[in-house]
């Protein structure tokens, strides 16, 4: 993200065979300083700019599926026509002409960036209020205007900072490879420019569904016609003695990650509650910044999500980086030096870190009388029970037609997609909700992505080898392959979630034999 760009391949604009692509292979080239990716469908050539505009990885080591290119490293996709972009990636790529001659095809211009029209009209919602400025809020605003959407748009969120990327909240950013630059999901000027209002620490506290308006915690009332609720997940908080004492922290805002940053000066050792994703990323992240890391969890890192074999090689990855675990107890008291456990462990530690799970934010939809099920339950289209409002996110529980079950999942990605579903359907696209769950996790220098969603398993097989960090694992529930996660085989972990959205069980058992 922000590094050069180093250039590959034939310069396309002095022409290449035409018989050195065949249907269906695509080709890493430049135009001068930037590189391009030629693709052949059939008869037709279609180039795009070569390079994923989320991290900066490479298209060409991604896979075609119909009209679209998918990015190897976060799943991002693009249209092969337009240059188009859906999240995680929300800046387009360049579209270029490629003209044949001969027995030679040349990639000549750019052409202009697709440019909707505006989209407004009687059956329209004249306003549209977001409450959440996460991913799902965040995606929901910025696609109804790439949409042509001209109406106001309101966004509501108690955080004070606008939309901004969490996934490095406990990633690269607090373990200071990511600078605070990269953090926001859009320069201050794109919600000015956009007509986006943002209502910046300012919490909702209730919605009234019959007069259509949210009233906020300062007293503000929104009118609204079409209301996206995006309120995200809130972290599990400590209730023991101690709990809030000022070395005690969090890490779900960028305030929070600012917050441990803050304090890192006096912080010789930290001691993280919990192996969830957020305590070990959090706990990989303090590492890399020479802090001592100790971890106490009642149970094995990760074994519930992932399962015994990759939990274990996950915690194996964090004691070679020289985190210390204690599995078993829990916290019972804070002091200003120490934590004390169940067993009667006693830890020093000048930093704490809580990293116990999350919950949905559901009190504004429970008040609103919308329908709850361990979530908001939303149709196939992300609408709740009461007309015109839409839920999306980690509080949404939509029905999935891949696994036939009512699903929730707390994902950066999933949150994105759903916000970008919910913005079309109020524009009437009457679109269905159907992606493929998929997230990553990073350790140290390892990334483990994760497509589908177990929540139970009868079965976990592992093909490849975890010691040289190259493997395919398949989550079992009977005879359905429920989920899968790579380590080193990124493409494969594309190709298994392009053969979960086609319901293509023997392919994607093809993948998983490796």
């Amino acid at each position: 993200m922000g590094g050069p760009i180093e250039i590959k391949g034939p310069d396309l604009a002095k022409g290449v065979p035409l018989a050195s692509l065949g249907d269906g292979m695509t080709l890493l080239g430049h135009v001068g300083a930037e590189p391009v990716l030629v693709v052949r469908r059939g008869g037709e050539l279609l180039a795009i700019g070569a390079i994923c505009t989320h991290y900066d990885s490479q298209l060409a080591d991604g896979i075609i599926v119909a009209d679209t290119v998918h990015c190897p490293t976060h799943h991002a996709c693009f249209d092969l026509r337009t240059g188009e972009a859906t999240a995680p990636a929300f800046k387009p790529v360049a579209s270029w002409n490629v003209e044949q001659r001969g027995e030679s095809f040349f990639v000549t211009s750019k052409r202009p960036a697709v440019k909707r029209a505006p989209f407004s009209g009687p059956a329209l919602p004249k306003n549209v209020v977001i409450i959440g400025g996460g991913a799902a809020g965040h995606a929901s605003a910025e696609s109804l205007r790439s949409e042509g959407y001209t109406g106001e748009i309101t966004m509501i969120s108690a955080d004070t900072s606008a939309p901004y990327d969490r996934t490095n909240v406990s990633k690269d950013y607090l373990a200071g490879t990511a600078p605070e630059e990269w953090m926001p999901m859009r320069p201050a000027k794109f919600y000015t420019d956009k007509n986006i209002q943002l209502k910046l620490g300012q919490p909702a506290t209730a919605i009234d569904v019959a007069a259509r308006r949210v009233v906020l915690e300062n007293g503000d009332v929104v009118a609204f016609d079409a209301l996206i609720l995006a309120t995200g997940a809130d972290p599990v908080r400590l209730t023991i003695p101690g709990h809030d004492l000022p070395h005690v922290a969090y890490v779900r805002t960028l305030a929070d990650s600012r917050a441990i940053i803050a304090r890192l000066e006096q912080t010789r050792r930290a001691l993280v509650l919990g192996a969830s994703f957020i305590g070990l990323e959090s706990a990989a992240s303090l590492r890399a910044r020479d802090v001592e890391v100790h971890v106490a969890a009642p149970s094995p890192p990760l074994e519930r999500v992932l399962g015994p074999e990759l939990g274990d090689f996950i915690r194996g990855l964090h004691e070679e980086h020289g985190v210390v675990f204690h599995i078993g107890p829990t916290a019972t008291q804070i002091t200003p030096r120490e934590t004390m456990l169940s067993d009667g462990t006693s830890l020093q530690a000048d930093l704490v870190v809580v990293g116990i799970g999350v919950k949905p934010s559901l009190a504004l939809a429970e008040q609103s009388g919308l329908r709850i099920d361990r979530g908001v339950s939303v149709n196939e289209f992300l609408e709740t029970n009461v007309y015109g409002i839409y839920a999306v996110g980690d509080i949404a529980r939509w029905p999935d037609e891949h696994s036939g079950v009512n699903m929730r999942v707390e994902h950066w990605v999933v949150a994105q997609l759903q916000g970008q579903t919910a913005a079309r359907n109020i524009l009437g696209r009457r679109e269905r909700f159907s992606t493929i769950p998929f997230f990553w996790s990073q350790h140290y220098d390892v990334a483990i992505n994760y497509v589908g969603h177990a929540e139970r398993w009868d079965r976990i097989d592992l093909r490849g080898s975890l010691k040289e960090r190259n493997c395919i694992v398949a989550f079992r529930d009977g005879e359905r392959i429920a989920a899968v996660a790579t380590i080193g085989r990124d493409r494969a972990s594309l190709e298994a979630e392009d053969a979960m959205a086609r319901n293509d069980s023997a392919a994607l058992e093809a993948i998983v034999a490796g």
